[in-house]
């Protein structure tokens, strides 16, 4: 006979907001009462007609939380990172790019070099304090053994659901439906996640074209190193090592550094 699939209950957020009545928290009661206000305000001279859809739009936007974040504040937030790729965009796509860029090196100041390889991160909050210790170790050697100054640019990423979600399959029954409930789990979980990216930017302690031959072999070894670690470290060019460059501060002139 068949039987149900087995169901796993969650346990509630010991990090939740304190609701305020119907409201999740009370910043969205505050929320609904600068509605409120406005649409008292306008009512006089608009009408009840505006003022009343106004307040209900308030209501709405103060209780509904889709994904735990309220429609008006997912729509401020997708307006800031779309300025900042604008503004990124235009920043690194202005102007031709000098050969330095495309051979992968950036002019950080008279005669003075840098690359930079940009890398992610590893789960460390888990492991046994000996792998702790041995992964320290590792980190100090490969700052030791770096020459030249090192400057490190860590951000954070959207964490893309794909590479985890099993790939689709034409079973039938329980396995079907234990994929699909997986799945949905998977794509849930990576909407609340970020990935680490990190920036890994070396100036070279030489100046003239023994800098460029210096760096050379410095991206080698470093990318070796962070093999060590499990970490896949990538050497950037063209306009992701503009990018790069307008992340830790170097100024970029018209037709490239």
């Amino acid at each position: 006979m068949p039987t149900e699939a087995p169901r796993v209950a969650f346990p509630e957020r010991t990090d939740r907001r304190l609701r305020l009545g119907p409201f999740p928290s009370a910043r969205d009661a505050l929320k609904f009462l600068a509605y409120a206000a406005v649409g008292a305000v306008l009512a006089p001279a608009l009408g009840p007609g505006v003022a009343l859809p106004l307040v209900a739009a308030g209501f709405g936007l103060a209780v509904w939380r889709p994904d735990g974040q309220a429609v008006d504040e997912r729509a401020l937030s997708f307006a800031r990172w779309r300025f900042r790729s604008v503004r990124r965009e235009a920043v690194v796509s202005d102007g031709p790019l000098s050969p330095l860029l495309r051979n992968g090196f950036f002019r950080v100041g008279p005669s003075r070099f840098a690359i930079v390889l940009r890398s992610g991160g590893t789960p460390v909050a888990y492991l046994p304090p000996g792998d702790l210790a041995h992964r320290f170790e590792l980190y100090r050697e490969l700052l030791r053994a770096t020459e030249g100054p090192v400057a490190l640019y860590v951000t954070s990423v959207p964490l893309r659901a794909t590479p985890f979600v099993p790939v689709r399959s034409d079973s039938t029954g329980p396995d079907r439906e234990a994929r699909a409930g997986y799945g949905e789990l998977v794509e849930l979980l990576c909407r609340r996640r970020s990935g680490r990216r990190v920036y890994l930017a070396v100036a070279a302690s030489v100046t003239g074209t023994e800098a460029v031959v210096s760096l050379e072999a410095e991206a080698a070894r470093l990318i070796d190193r962070l093999a060590a670690f499990g970490l896949r470290a990538v050497r950037l060019k063209d306009r992701e090592l503009a990018d790069a460059g307008r992340r830790f501060g170097w100024p970029i002139p018209p037709g490239g550094p």
